[in-house]
């Protein structure tokens, strides 16, 4: 199985800082690419983390302030100047049409690379692919706001001691799961269901129910915590998420790793992010976003 994991482009809101650069996150799976909101600066962390633009299939954008977005103009051009080989997907808000059409044409250049437009106007799924399923669920924010989560279908785990029972083994293993069936044995008699992997991305938002519908189960949720809970009333009257808040929909949603994100520039310490989130109750894996790090999918 190739990797799966989240490159964290970057970790600033509103507006970059000496160590955070504008948001950009980059999900690795099974060989295909997903990046989610490329701010300012984007195509330059894409350099430093080692992401190529032959790695991009998806451009998902959950809403169009600047910091989610401004990277998009640097990005598409490059896909074209590096005529990447296979056609990307982008999913944005359909309200934000016109906010596409000026950063995908900001400035001349040769387009070589078929670039799909697919905007998002309703929840639901956007993709169905044999990897995984895109949704998308509708944020409270002060402009129209998306969220998204990836589903790999369910699959099923192969249990050695019925194999055995069954007197199973070797090549008629292999022969079992491509037929289903071998010698009157199913498939279901030696195996168990194995839940997909759930990764779930939600930005800038209040809470909401499509902030629960996204983080309902999910393995790795990557979710904005722009505020710290004593300023809770700012957050709330900016349509953002406190380090608490989020946590509690983690714990609330059986989420197995969080990663907490999006940090306005008026903290200076990271810990108490953590704090705050282990005072929520969040009892899982745990990081406090730091530009260019890696975050494994959790496996099943």
């Amino acid at each position: 199985m190739s990797a799966r994991e989240l490159v964290v482009l970057g970790t600033a809101s509103q507006v970059p800082t000496r160590h955070r650069n504008h948001n950009g996150y980059l999900l690795r799976w099974d060989g295909q690419g997903i990046l989610f909101d490329p701010g300012e600066g984007t195509q330059r962390q894409m350099l430093r983390a080692g992401v190529a633009a032959h790695d991009l299939n998806r451009i998902c954008v959950t809403h169009f302030h600047g910091d989610h977005s401004l990277g998009l103009a640097g990005v598409i051009q490059r896909i074209n100047l590096d005529q990447v080989p296979h056609p990307v997907v982008a999913h944005y808000p359909a309200s934000g049409q016109r906010y596409f059409e000026r950063l995908r044409y900001a400035t001349a250049y040769r387009e070589t690379v078929r670039l799909t437009e697919a905007p998002v106007a309703a929840d639901g799924p956007l993709a169905v692919t044999d990897a995984y399923t895109l949704e998308a669920a509708l944020l409270s924010h002060p402009v129209e706001s998306y969220g998204y989560r990836l589903v790999e279908p369910d699959g099923r785990r192969i249990l050695p001691e019925r194999l055995a029972a069954h007197g199973i083994e070797g090549p008629d293993v292999g022969r079992l799961q491509r037929e289903g069936v071998l010698r009157g044995v199913t498939l279901e008699e030696v195996s168990e269901v194995r839940r997909g992997q759930r990764v779930a991305f939600i930005m800038d938002t209040r809470l909401c129910d499509g902030v629960h519908t996204l983080a309902d189960g999910a393995d790795l949720l990557v979710i904005e915590s722009t505020f710290l809970d004593e300023d809770v009333r700012l957050a709330t009257d900016h349509g953002h998420l406190t380090a608490g808040q989020a946590a509690a929909v983690a714990r609330d949603a059986g989420v197995r790793h969080l990663v907490l994100t999006h940090f306005s520039q008026r903290y200076t310490d990271p810990a108490e992010f953590e704090r705050q989130a282990r005072a929520a109750g969040f009892t899982g894996e745990l990081t406090i976003a730091q530009d260019l790090v890696t975050v494994p999918v959790p496996k099943r």
